[in-house]
């Protein structure tokens, strides 16, 4: 395969050019990994026309493929009401005291069948590859016990046949079920004896999460549930900071996570813990904008200490509502002042290192040739127009599938 006729935001640039900007590029895949990339005129003789396939990009851009790291795409029903009830003057924080809020979405996942949980992700997933994305996190969260969990985790594996990479996180400790009101304990036990040994044995999950908040778990129980997926081979991640500081982001930083995703109300302390640990920040502005939250990220502190900036959609039932990545992008830029190259180095390069695939991100020769093509001028316009655009084609392994 050759992309031809059009420039190239390699994502490996840095100072004056930070989109790794080349001209008039040329692009050849083989194998499913970029074996050339260059201007035109340094192409190797007659490398095109011996080329497959190929596909123009009528004097426009291509990227990397769009990495979205946070989502949970794979649920049942829908909040809408209660986000009439927010708008009406009912906090997040309320709403889920009643018994709505993850909850409510936990009732409706269990009560969908496989086919109708797989039917709706797969409608979701699809509309995230026509914007760009071939690497996708997908979590758990909405089944709490044993068999639903593990049911999430299978339609989300299930979705990797659209093309794109799917990674999977196992996010019991999302919510405690009413079920354990009056045992934490019990629950957090059944997460770290029975969830995590399952999902990690059966091969389910890649990574494993926990939401460390005061309407879910504290510090000390997301450490205990961090601890057990790292001790059965999972990668640890952790909602933090998103609603109070309790000093979530230090936690991640101290076990290795790989980030600390929301962190609206993370301290500096926390955010210096994070640059020395080497542990991203993923910024979710869709929750913030859908929550109407009026704190911000620490943005110039997560800055100041050199933590990657990591942009994802947070695509939930919820709280972010959104399938678009191009929208979370806008976001971040206009909502959170990163600049368009910072958000979408934070969801191609940035992204891709937050789930340990260093093979995708950049545009290099070596790398998995992961690819999204656009009809725009220059690259910030993948930030600027709110909603964005569908890309032109999309590229996932050499293989086009857009």
């Amino acid at each position: 395969m050759a992309v031809v006729n059009g420039h190239g935001a390699t994502m490996a640039g840095a100072g004056a050019d930070p989109y790794g900007t080349i001209r008039d590029v040329t692009i050849l895949i083989r194998e499913g990994v970029i074996d050339w990339i260059g201007p035109a005129n340094l192409i190797p003789v007659d490398a095109v026309s011996s080329a497959r396939e190929v596909v123009d990009l009528g004097g426009g851009w291509v990227t990397p493929g769009l990495v979205d790291c946070h989502t949970h795409i794979v649920f049942g029903g829908n909040r809408a009401r209660e986000w009439e009830r927010r708008l009406e003057g009912v906090s997040y924080q309320q709403i889920a005291r009643e018994g709505g809020g993850i909850l409510s979405s936990v009732l409706a996942t269990r009560n969908a069948t496989t086919d109708q949980l797989e039917t709706e992700a797969r409608v979701r997933l699809n509309r995230m590859i026509d914007h760009g994305v071939t690497t996708v996190e997908i979590k758990s969260g909405y089944g709490l016990d044993l068999q639903n969990e593990m049911r999430m985790l299978e339609v989300a594996r299930g979705l990797s046949d659209l093309g794109v990479t799917v990674s999977t996180t196992l996010l019991a400790a999302h919510a405690l079920p009413p079920k354990y009101a009056k045992n934490r304990g019990g629950y957090v036990d059944l997460v770290c004896e029975d969830m995590i040994p399952f999902a990690a044995g059966a091969g389910l999950a890649d990574s494993v999460d926990a939401f460390c908040e005061g309407i879910a778990f504290t510090v000390n129980e997301c450490e205990r549930v961090l601890l057990a997926g790292i001790e059965h081979g999972l990668s640890a991640r952790l909602h933090a900071d998103q609603l109070s500081d309790l000093g979530g982001a230090a936690l991640a930083a101290r076990l290795g996570a790989r980030s600390a995703d929301h962190l609206e109300y993370t301290s500096e302390a926390g955010a210096e813990a994070m640059g020395e640990a080497g542990c991203a920040a993923v910024l979710l502005p869709g929750a913030f904008y859908f929550l109407g939250d009026g704190q911000k990220p620490p943005i110039d502190a997560l800055r100041k200490h050199d933590v990657p900036l990591v942009v994802a959609t947070d695509a939930n039932p919820g709280s972010s509502p959104t399938v678009q990545p191009l929208v979370a992008l806008n976001q971040a830029c206009v909502l959170f002042g990163l600049t368009p190259a910072e958000a979408i180095a934070g969801m191609t390069r940035l992204a891709a290192g937050v789930l340990g695939l260093e093979d995708r991100g950049v545009l290099e020769v070596g790398r998995r040739a992961d690819l999204a093509c656009w009809n725009i001028g220059e690259p910030a316009e993948l930030a600027y127009w709110v909603g964005g655009l569908p890309a032109q084609a999309v590229i996932s392994g050499g293989r086009r599938i857009r």
